[in-house]
């Protein structure tokens, strides 16, 4: 194979497919004139300083200095810099082509005839006071099948009993931050997923669990307790086993059948990106989402941060001028937010990213949106609002996986697709997560944590679009109850992490 991936003619750069010695031979004549690391950048050009530079036909920022044809480009060369994007709301519209015949999962209706893909009994927190009490009833209903304990061994469909707890509740004022965390909960208590919700609190806490049940019309499906007014910490922990075990033989009557994809929800994840990602597992996911939404589905993009800069490409496949300014607002949101905290929006890649390939928060973002395939962009929503629409969704959220992955939960996403070019070993209960490397290395090294392997596609053994069809298959298989990876490492309670806005006084 080539020794270099070139992704359009017009780029400056191509990636290095594995680790090119000086001298390499990559493009034209052009010759290494250092060595490039594997993913990373090697100029195809002369770049002349103040140049936009290109990769995938897109700039990805400005040369800081003139680069040589065969030079590394990387952060001691390449930098931000100010360029004009057209939004041109709604130019790359097309009509959806839907399949005739839907595929198919075997999933969980419930009797408000919405489907889950998985079966479990959720304690929620109101506060961080709670957290403690709230994990010791979880623990109680615990497997460890190594050493023989299985207290659920009687209900079979029951996939376990989740605490999901959080730091923050009290020490905060009326306003934004707690309809966030409150809305956040809610999106959890009525998720799916869960049979049955049992929510702790202290007592005297900001955030009152009977404010939040009668703002999110709540109170038929949740039972709450206050340790304060139950009298300490064993009669809650006594009270909330009792809730348990009560609701245990309910939870366990459920069956699995057959049901459209269209139920799908799909949240879209990258974290510990390379410079691979961008090549390999994100154009490839990209192609499942399209299927998702092909089969009547719904994708959630998310990671605001991580889409600044390339949101006019976005803007372009918009339904409307009015969902394309909702995203434009966005980012000028995040442009004041991070510029009151002292900190820069294009400062985003962490030094993961950087060591991987990725230099700026241009070149990172226009890998990361490639997740959501080529549809149009049907609804912008909020942190944890419900997507309702069908398509692919744009949820606003930091680009922290944790705090991202939350929201997108919150909203409904029944599955989390989580692709990774340094390695990830993220869950998110009680969502399934499939894993996603980017390059084979990773999937090989870390390969009890990985569920698929699209190194497949640099190597020339699979197009990004046969990839994107095996993801897709394993979407179907895992909302059937097939288990990932982290779920045999029983990952994903203490990934639960509500967006902290504010201020904490």
């Amino acid at each position: 194979m080539h020794p270099v991936i070139s992704l359009h003619p017009s780029d400056h750069v191509a990636i290095a497919r594995a680790a090119l010695p000086a001298g390499t031979s990559v493009a034209n004549g052009i010759i290494a004139s250092v060595r490039i690391p594997a993913g990373h950048k090697v100029a195809v050009r002369a770049i002349a300083q103040g140049e936009q530079v290109r990769r995938y036909n897109q700039v990805i920022g400005v040369a800081r200095v003139d680069i040589a044809a065969g030079e590394h480009v990387h952060v001691q060369n390449l930098g931000m810099g100010d360029f004009a994007k057209d939004y041109a709301y709604g130019q790359d519209v097309r009509p959806t082509d839907y399949v005739e015949a839907p595929a198919t999962f075997e999933g969980i209706r419930r009797p408000d005839g919405r489907v889950a893909t998985r079966n479990y009994i959720g304690i929620l927190t109101s506060v961080n006071c709670s957290a403690h009490v709230a994990g010791l009833v979880a623990d109680a209903f615990k497997r460890h099948p190594m050493i023989g304990i299985e207290p659920l061994a009687d209900y079979p469909n029951v996939d376990g009993v989740v605490a999901l707890t959080h730091k923050t509740g009290c020490g905060m004022a009326e306003g934004e931050p707690l309809k966030l965390l409150r809305r956040t909960l809610a999106g959890y208590a009525r998720h799916p997923n869960f049979s049955h919700i049992v929510v702790l609190g202290l007592g005297c806490e900001v955030n009152q669990i009977g404010v939040m049940l009668k703002e999110h019309n709540l109170s038929d499906r949740i039972r709450n307790m206050d340790i304060q007014a139950m009298g300490g910490t064993r009669k809650t922990v006594e009270a909330g086993m009792d809730f348990v075990r009560d609701v245990l033989t309910e939870a366990n009557h459920v069956r699995r059948e057959t049901v459209s994809a269209c139920e799908l929800k799909v949240a879209l994840q990258c974290g510990g990106s390379d410079g691979y990602s961008g090549v390999s597992a994100n154009p490839a996911l990209g192609v499942a989402s399209d299927l998702v939404v092909r089969n009547g589905g719904t994708v959630i993009l998310s990671e605001t941060t991580e889409t600044y800069g390339a949101e006019h490409l976005f803007t372009h496949r918009a339904v409307s001028r009015e969902v394309g300014e909702k995203l434009v607002n966005l980012m000028t949101w995040w442009e004041d937010y991070t510029r009151k905290h002292g900190a820069e929006i294009n400062a985003n890649p962490s030094p993961g990213n950087k060591a991987g390939g990725l230099t700026t928060i241009l070149e990172k973002s226009l890998g990361a949106m490639a997740k959501a395939g080529s549809t149009n962009l049907v609804d912008v929503i909020q942190y944890a609002e419900a997507a309702t629409a069908k398509g692919f969704v744009f949820m606003d959220t930091p680009g922290f996986d944790p705090v991202s992955a939350t929201g997108q939960v919150a909203g409904g996403a029944n599955v989390v697709c989580f692709t990774t070019g340094r390695g990830s070993v993220f869950g998110c209960k009680p969502a399934p997560s499939i894993k996603i490397a980017t390059n084979t290395p990773l999937y090989t090294r870390m390969a009890e944590d990985m569920d698929v392997n699209c190194g497949t596609i640099l190597e020339g053994e699979e197009t990004v679009q046969e990839s994107g069809q095996r993801i897709f298959d394993l979407i179907l298989r895992t909302a059937s109850g097939q288990r990932t990876k982290s779920e045999l490492f029983d990952s994903g309670s203490a990934e639960f992490a509500p967006w902290p806005l504010g201020v904490t006084v």
